[in-house]
């Protein structure tokens, strides 16, 4: 099908989507079904795709983005020829919650994997389960991570190969084995390299296939310990570093910043106390944009297998983070929070038969519509439980309605109990965030004159009544969409809650300014 007649069909397609579905923020909540019954579309060619994860990558991390230590060209390339979709946001800015969203089209509170630390919930149902129940072949290659107690094949896949928990970059010892199909197989090598080789392969042997083929490489890369392969260690050891302004220790907290983000930085998640070492932010990013590049490579390793089968033009290709990473941003690593470093990710999609080279997508995506996005170009209709939306209609230029508010969840992890629960809600030009259940300030920042997140308005009031909108344009969302019950884990992990004497780690922070008085606001009782 030439691209003309595609957009000729993504237009009616379109049309018939947006009728049934033209408000994407207030949503009644769909019941999950508990039988897998695939919709074809009429009139459409199903074609391969291929979804690649990668873990931690932030969203600025790329050569093409100007990135002073990121060397990303098959991700340049991407961009080159295909799509960059450069608002891509996750629900939950954390490996299982973000993961779960992918996989279920929902946000968090819906599938409820709230962290890292549980399995997924009987009866959770996997978009790729579609897929197989279609007919076509599916290929689940890497990091799972939802529930680490096994790494037994789950729902939906023809093809499993990975691994407990987080992996390992490398073997820890002989005996070390990954799951390939329910067998126990050693893992030889650098995992990354051994993801990409098994990835090639599905494609190889799937690609002749009557039926087209979904493959999901999910590396474990760049996740921490940064681990670089031999060939790319120490390689970024030379070049200069800077810390973000936002780094900067403030003495006082004249600027309304919340209490717990200022004692944050003292933390495990902190720069001053950097997962409990006493290593610097920059060896840190350093190694990390190292191990970046293997997974580069990896797209330019699946990029070449489809050209040699003489499948690249037809076949959709989609590179995500599950989520973002700071290295010093507001005095942090890691992830979590709602901050545009911590919850906006990478985003890039190619398929030269139906989508032109070059293409910017400003609209703010997410990893809810991941699933729907897939099933749309393998000929399947999005089933109405889903929250998400597919953007492929956003990719060929289509005008469309879309998302003006993206709404963000994290519940509070006693095994990491520096980052307390907090909503947020993103607009075009404001983003309005709350902490539950803490004494402390929620924030409201102008993203577009102050995209680094530092004067809060909070308390501004010139901002009241933006404050006041975004504040029950939230809260109404979470109602719609089923989010306003706080979803509970019992305790598990370990406790990362130690801090650093001689960092200032005895005393916390000083209250936001804004919150403080001269005098008694009552002369008396009454």
């Amino acid at each position: 099908m030439n691209r003309f007649c595609l957009q000729l069909f993504f237009t009616g397609l379109v049309t018939a989507l947006y009728v049934l579905a033209p408000d994407l923020g207030s949503a009644d909540v769909a019941p999950v079904p508990k039988t897998i019954v695939p919709k074809r579309m009429e009139d459409v060619t199903p074609r391969n795709v291929v979804f690649i994860l990668s873990d931690d990558h932030r969203y600025d991390a790329m050569s093409f983005m100007g990135h002073p230590l990121a060397k990303t060209p098959h991700m340049d390339a991407m961009a080159k020829n295909g799509v960059h979709l450069k608002n891509a946001f996750v629900t939950t800015s954390l490996c299982s919650p973000s993961r779960a969203s992918i996989l279920t089209g929902l946000y968090t509170f819906r599938h409820r994997v709230i962290d890292n630390q549980r399995a997924v919930p009987d009866g959770t149902v996997f978009f790729p389960q579609y897929l197989q129940k279609a007919g076509y072949q599916t290929g689940f290659i890497g990091k799972w991570h939802m529930g680490s107690a096994n790494d037994d094949p789950r729902p939906g896949f023809d093809y499993w190969f990975s691994f407990k928990g987080q992996g390992q970059y490398y073997p820890p010892g002989p005996n070390y084995t990954i799951n390939e199909n329910g067998k126990r197989v050693p893992q030889d090598g650098y995992i990354t390299t051994v993801l990409t080789d098994k990835a090639v392969n599905f494609i190889k042997n799937n690609a002749d296939a009557d039926q087209p083929f979904f493959l999901y490489l999910s590396h474990k890369a760049v996740h921490g310990p940064f681990t670089p392969e031999p060939k790319y260690k120490s390689s970024l050891a030379e070049l200069p570093f800077t810390l973000p302004s936002s780094s900067a220790l403030l003495s006082d907290n004249l600027r309304n910043r919340p209490r717990w983000l200022l004692d944050q930085r003292n933390s495990w998640h902190g720069m001053d106390f950097p997962l409990h070492t006493g290593s610097p932010v920059e060896a840190f990013y350093k190694s990390y944009c190292e191990a970046l590049r293997s997974v580069d490579d990896s797209i330019g390793a699946v990029m070449q297998q489809l050209k040699d089968l003489g499948i690249h033009d037809e076949t959709l290709v989609i590179y995500m983070g599950d989520n973002g990473y700071m290295f010093g941003e507001h005095g942090l690593i890691d992830k979590r929070v709602a901050y545009e470093t911590s919850s906006r990710v990478p985003m890039l999609m190619q398929c030269p038969e139906i989508l032109p080279a070059g293409t910017v997508v400003d609209e703010v995506v997410a990893n809810i519509d991941i699933a729907p996005t897939v099933m749309q170009a393998m000929g399947l209709e999005k089933p109405s439980y889903m929250d998400g939306q597919s953007f492929l209609p956003l990719a060929l230029g289509q005008d469309v309605p879309w998302r003006d508010y993206f709404l963000y969840v994290y519940y509070w992890e006693q095994n990491y109990p520096q980052t307390p629960t907090h909503f947020s809600l993103r607009g075009d030009q404001y983003k309005y965030t709350t902490y539950y259940g803490l004494w402390d300030t929620d924030e409201l920042f102008d993203i577009k004159a102050d995209p680094m997140e530092q004067n809060n308005l909070i308390y501004d009031p010139q901002y009241a009544d933006v404050k006041q909108q975004m504040q029950t344009r939230l809260y109404d969302m979470m109602d719609d969409l089923g989010g306003m019950e706080i979803p509970l884990n019992p305790p598990r992990g370990r406790q990362q809650n130690k801090r650093l004497r001689k960092r200032g780690g005895v005393k916390s922070a000083d209250f936001p300014e804004a919150m403080i008085v001269d005098e008694p606001l009552r002369k008396e009782l009454k």
